[in-house]
């Protein structure tokens, strides 16, 4: 079975097409929908529809419960401008929806442990990167007992192994930060148990469209996505 894991969506509509387009037998979300993007609402009406098993992150419970982002310092004063815009295009249900996301979910898959959440399995504030030192994913992920953890929050997609565990980022969906604009996503093959990354192209135009009309700092959100980070 092909398993999409996508993560950080952020209200890219057509980042989210492109993905979901990806050859696949299931998907899990990684949370963040909203905020920073033009599209929450309808990001949120196809994992709804179409039942997919969502995880809540740290954009999805501020803007469910008015709390602090808990963002980087660089992206925090655009998660803040837009969420005023996200709460003015999201429904009653929208919002409840985003409040009764779990905040991690696990599975077994040909008796290997499978662990899914945000961004630590501590917390989905703490972020784990590419570069983030063994020792401090050692800490992260102690409590877990898995042979897989997927996480998102960082829009860094990478595969890593740290000791018997394989650390599994998708990347972002809707806001990739590693320099490539393509949307991100991965595929876990459950037969196999191996992981790849994938990017795919979507109409950007077509978003930076609906930003223009609707969104406050235009520009740098625009640009943030002509340049991948």
């Amino acid at each position: 079975m092909r398993l999409l894991i996508i993560s950080d969506v952020h209200g890219n509509k057509e980042a989210l097409d492109a993905v979901m387009a990806v050859p696949h037998d299931e998907v899990i979300c990684l949370g963040d929908l909203v905020d920073y993007g033009p599209s929450p609402g309808e990001c949120i009406d196809v994992l709804t529809e179409q039942k997919i098993t969502t995880i809540m992150g740290n954009h999805d419970s501020a803007v469910a419960f008015r709390m602090d982002c808990g963002c980087g310092y660089a992206y925090k004063h655009l998660s803040q401008s837009t969420r005023e815009y996200t709460w003015n295009v999201l429904n009653d249900e929208q919002i409840e929806f985003l409040r009764k996301l779990p905040q991690s979910f696990e599975r077994t898959q040909k008796g290997k442990k499978l662990y899914f959440t945000h961004g630590s399995p501590l917390s989905f504030h703490d972020y784990i990167k590419p570069d983030t030192p063994e020792a401090t994913i050692q800490e992260y992920i102690k409590e877990v007992e898995a042979d897989f953890i997927f996480i998102g929050h960082s829009h860094l997609p990478f595969i890593r192994k740290i000791g018997d565990v394989t650390l599994v980022n998708p990347g972002s969906v809707g806001q990739p930060r590693d320099g490539d604009t393509r949307a991100s996503c991965a595929i876990f093959n459950t037969d196999t148990l191996e992981a790849e990354i994938v990017r795919v192209e979507y109409d950007m135009e077509d978003v930076f469209g609906k930003i223009r009309a609707n969104m406050p700092n235009t520009d740098e959100l625009i640009l943030i996505l002509k340049r991948g980070y």
